[in-house]
């Protein structure tokens, strides 16, 4: 019996890293999913999921646009009945030091990672509520706990998911429904490969590997299983939480990486 049998769960950024590992570890658990992201498919996961679940709509939507992202979550929901569960895993990289970043990246980080966030919820709140049930896991990182030279934007964006969470998860405890952020730390997706390989980072690459405890980056199938267990009736007691999976990364040491990225 999986820990998801019978559950409809909805994930944004779905179509690849993250957000399809999540789809395939839900659907060995028995869940039906239905995806939600900007791209086209990008790696095998969500393939695979779909052919262990034999449904699993995609819907080719950019989250930053709120009436697209209700359109897609009211066609889940006329399709496959209701959503159990949303992930909201839809996000981007970008930033810089506040005295260099322009208005148009800062919103562009915000609005997809914040605000994007903020839609599906909307959307699919209202059914939640109608049952008095269900389980958010809004995807945020380590960099919205602890920040990152930089990343003023991206670390914002990720720290506000987090307050959203845990200002979510008091407002609609007491109506069935919890609401959990997940924090991985560097996880090895295409996302992370392509800022690994700007210049700009090649004297701090082995920097950030090794500021994990675990002398690692971590795999996406290790946020889906922490998405899993947020997800599934076994955190059951568990809401306002901000999980950080992320090789002990937080818990470890720091290092200075002043001026590597031409910030002074």
């Amino acid at each position: 019996m999986g820990r998801l049998d019978g559950k409809v769960a909805l994930i944004t950024g779905a179509a690849s890293g993250i957000g399809a590992a999540i789809a395939l570890r839900f659907a060995q658990e028995g869940a039906r999913i239905a995806g939600i992201d900007i791209q086209d498919l990008a790696d095998g996961d969500w393939s695979e999921a779909l052919r262990l679940t034999g449904d699993g709509p995609l819907h080719k939507v950019d989250v930053r646009d709120k009436g697209a992202v209700a359109n897609a979550v009211a066609e889940v929901e006329a399709q496959m009945g209701r959503i159990d569960v949303l992930v909201n895993s839809a996000g981007v990289a970008g930033g810089g030091p506040v005295h260099l970043i322009e208005d148009a990246e800062w919103d562009r980080v915000m609005d997809v990672n914040l605000k994007g966030t903020l839609h599906a919820c909307q959307a699919a709140l209202p059914g939640m509520l109608a049952r008095q049930s269900g389980s958010i896991v809004n995807i945020a990182s380590v960099e919205g706990i602890e920040g990152f030279e930089g990343g003023s934007a991206y670390n914002a964006s990720k720290g506000a998911v987090i307050l959203l969470t845990r200002n979510m998860a008091i407002d609609y405890g007491r109506r069935g429904i919890r609401v959990n952020a997940l924090c991985p730390g560097f996880i090895d997706t295409p996302l992370l490969r392509s800022t690994l390989e700007l210049e700009a980072m090649n004297e701090i690459r082995d920097k950030i590997r090794e500021a994990h405890q675990l002398g690692r980056f971590g795999q996406p199938v290790e946020i889906a299983n922490g998405a899993l267990f947020l997800a599934s009736d076994e955190a059951s007691f568990v809401t306002g939480q901000a999980l950080a999976v992320d090789g002990g990364y937080t818990a470890g040491h720091r290092f200075g990486i002043s001026g590597m990225m031409g910030l002074d």
